[in-house]
């Protein structure tokens, strides 16, 4: 039992949690850069500015929904004395070559990150890109290429141009269909032969969750999530189908957060609770492989009075641009039960009651290999094109010991049994699996908490919750674990480390 000889090995980041470089070389504001730090209550808050008064303030914004109010007149603008993380984040932007070269170290087959929209178009309604912004991700793919790293790019990923939600509402408006076309025009082709692999949204189906965070949404009512979906949906199968028509190689996949549940009893109410789960789970994939709405969406919008605006061509672009293989993150799994002596916790967008089989982190999270083992079961029987674990990984506050060692045999234990299950799906159940890039492959901020503390890196980044450090890499033992489980394709997992060099 092996892994298949061209099995992309590698890691996965994002640009508001990790790259940096905040307004430098003419990057514009994004949502991820006017939220504050935020805490285990999941709550962040927008900044805004008055430009006629001057008057600045802060609004509380539910992280998982709600809606957005800034007054009117106001901007969202930094506050000084306010801590912003993905301001400098761990700092890509400053140290993407010593990054790099960390990852090449590894042995990395692919590397996963994201365009941040806004270094390419500040504003996101612009007719033509800003160079510097270009000329950045050139020198990014251009460094990957020395190493013979494949990137996998996000095209977007939580970071929506701020312009575009104070101005048009984000997603709600049909005219962001149209900038992103625009956006992606011009990364299909200026990295034409630099990036074969691209993913159009991460975590599409999380609009429905933090619908400010995934569409750049002030009002998070279903009649506009659902609206902002559509238009997200129609706008990734026109960009597959423009990507077709600028390099035929490149292949254009989707992104979802993918969670399994188990129904709690065997009641045959937590059964249906669990089924309209699932079709949660499954719509955004449905509609991206499928290429149309499935049944029990439209049924759902009826009982709602959820009316979708539909222009003449949209179905049919729905048909044609379906994507080219599944990505999707994996962390955890929950429990679906309408038994109230269930204890219930959360972790991640996955709300359910706690499992009592399975162990779980600081953050509530449950620990289940056997979980992505039927996840990706479960979505290679359902559409039978290729998967992609893209994340998958476990955060922890990690210890630099007295001589600066970081000795993370708990992240070593979580992979180890992940990989053993995706090893188990390919050689038993027949999964055709393209790759596997553990998210955090360097610390980066959380998207959930705004924290450093928590950490999924095999890679440490000197730097703190209140943006104290040096910024200082650091190699845990899980960098060089993973080393050696690249190395033998997957086929050495022995927990033991070697660090030499």
């Amino acid at each position: 039992m092996s892994f298949p000889k061209n099995f992309l090995w590698g890691g996965a980041t994002a640009a508001n949690q990790y790259e940096g470089g905040y307004l430098e070389g003419g990057k514009g504001l994004s949502t991820s850069d006017v939220l504050t730090a935020g805490s285990h209550t999941q709550m962040r808050q927008i900044t805004w500015k008055n430009e006629a008064t001057g008057e600045t303030g802060k609004t509380p914004m539910a992280f998982m929904g709600g809606d957005i109010k800034i007054p009117e007149g106001a901007i969202p603008a930094v506050i000084d004395g306010e801590y912003y993380p993905s301001h400098i984040a761990t700092d890509f932007y400053h140290h993407y070559k010593e990054d790099i070269a960390l990852f090449a170290e590894q042995g990395y087959k692919c590397f996963r990150l994201s365009i941040n929209w806004g270094r390419l178009y500040p504003n996101g309604d612009e007719s033509e890109p800003n160079e510097n912004g270009v000329k950045f991700y050139h020198d990014v793919f251009d460094e990957c290429a020395k190493y013979g790293i494949e990137p996998l790019v996000t095209i977007s990923h939580y970071e929506t141009p701020i312009n575009l939600t104070i101005n048009y509402g984000g997603w709600i408006d049909r005219k962001l269909i149209g900038f992103y076309e625009n956006f992606c025009r011009t990364l299909f082709t200026e990295y034409k032969g630099k990036v074969k692999y691209w993913m159009t949204f991460n975590e599409i189906n999380v609009i429905e969750m933090g619908p400010f965070m995934g569409g750049g949404l002030l009002k998070g009512d279903k009649q506009n999530v659902a609206q902002a979906a559509f238009h997200q949906l129609v706008a990734s199968s026109r960009v597959v189908q423009m990507a077709k028509e600028i390099d035929p190689s490149m292949m254009i996949g989707m992104m979802v957060g993918y969670g399994v549940g188990y129904a709690g009893t065997c009641n045959p109410k937590d059964q249906l609770a669990l089924l309209e789960g699932n079709h949660m789970s499954h719509f955004f994939t449905d509609v991206q492989v499928r290429g149309y709405y499935p049944n029990y969406k439209l049924k759902e919008y009826e009982r709602e009075g959820v009316t979708l605006d539909i222009k003449d061509g949209d179905l049919e672009d729905l048909r044609k641009g379906t994507v080219s293989f599944i990505a999707f993150s994996y962390y955890s799994t929950n429990v679906v039960t309408l038994d109230e002596s269930f204890d219930h916790g959360d972790g991640n967008f996955s709300f359910g009651a706690k499992n009592p089989y399975l162990k779980t982190n600081a953050w509530g999270w449950s620990i289940d290999p056997a979980g992505l083992r039927i996840a990706l079961n479960t979505l290679y029987d359902r559409y039978q094109i290729p998967l992609w674990v893209v994340e998958n990984g476990i955060g922890y506050a990690d210890v630099v010991e007295a001589d600066g060692s970081i000795h993370d045999d708990y992240r070593i234990d979580y992979m180890k049994k992940h990989i053993e299950a995706m090893d188990d799906a390919i050689n038993l159940d027949g999964v055709d699996l393209m790759g596997y890039t553990p998210w955090g492959c360097i610390d980066l901020v959380s998207a959930g908490t705004g924290e450093m503390k928590k950490r999924y890196g095999m890679i440490y980044v000197d730097r703190d919750d209140v943006g104290n450090g040096s910024l200082k890499r650091s190699k845990k033992d899980s960098f060089y674990w993973y080393k050696k489980v690249i190395a033998s394709n997957g086929e050495d997992l022995s927990e033991e480390v070697s660090k030499d060099e």
